[in-house]
């Protein structure tokens, strides 16, 4: 079952290192700045040409996939930044809050 759960990581790191929506900067989803993460992806998503969709669609998809495989796993503190950075690139992208 090991080899189940490492092919498993192994998918999701391939999504996040080489997906066609776009290059992320490395260590965006490490920074402890709300703002800092939505400012990157959107220069990620700006900058790319591979991707399929308009560059807020795929850098919030992107945002989104990162939370959602983590999962559980996902510290209560480092969720709330990510969750803060959805918000983050709303703005950036002149989109209407959530809230």
């Amino acid at each position: 079952m090991a080899r189940r759960a490492d092919k498993k990581a192994y998918w999701s790191n391939e999504v996040t290192q080489h997906s066609n929506a776009l290059d992320l900067e490395p260590g965006v989803f490490t920074l402890d700045d709300p703002e800092a993460i939505a400012l990157s992806l959107k220069r990620s998503a700006e900058a790319s040409t591979r991707r399929k969709a308009p560059p807020f669609r795929s850098a919030m998809s992107m945002l989104t996939f990162f939370i959602n495989r983590a999962g559980k796993d996902l510290a209560p503190e480092r969720r709330r930044v990510l969750q803060a950075a959805k918000e983050e690139l709303r703005k950036a992208f002149g989109r209407p809050s959530t809230h």
